[in-house]
């Protein structure tokens, strides 16, 4: 059974910075990637930045330049530093890893999506 439990979201004012934590616990063989999604009310979920294993980065073009995605591979876990934060920001951001729960699994590189209970992030004056 793998969890991720995220930490770090709260209120901050437009301009501010947040720093978000997600730590991947549990059985778990190997985590190709993680990243963040989030969602806001009355829209789809989107994705807000993923890593490699390798550290190869996405972003998606909203967040450009404000976010920064990192991770530790020795501690699975990611982190995302969210700066200038915007009104438009606010959401509830889910953390996400595509991993292999068993050396069978990486073998046959089959992997499985998981994702955390979600925080909330408000940016607002």
């Amino acid at each position: 059974q793998v969890q991720l439990v995220e930490s770090g979201g709260g209120l901050v004012q437009p301009g501010g910075s947040l720093r978000l934590s997600c730590a991947a616990s549990g059985t778990i063989f190997s985590i190709r990637a993680m990243g963040w999604h989030r969602q806001a009310p009355g829209k789809q979920r989107e994705l807000v930045a993923d890593i490699t294993r390798g550290g190869s980065i996405n972003y998606a073009d909203s967040v450009k330049g404000r976010f920064t995605i990192s991770r530790d591979n020795d501690k699975n876990t990611v982190y995302l530093q969210m700066n200038s934060l915007k009104p438009e920001d606010t959401a509830v951001y889910y953390c996400n890893a595509d991993g292999f729960p068993d050396g069978s699994s990486w073998y046959q590189d089959v992997s499985y999506d998981y994702w955390g209970q979600g925080t909330q992030v408000t940016v607002s004056s």
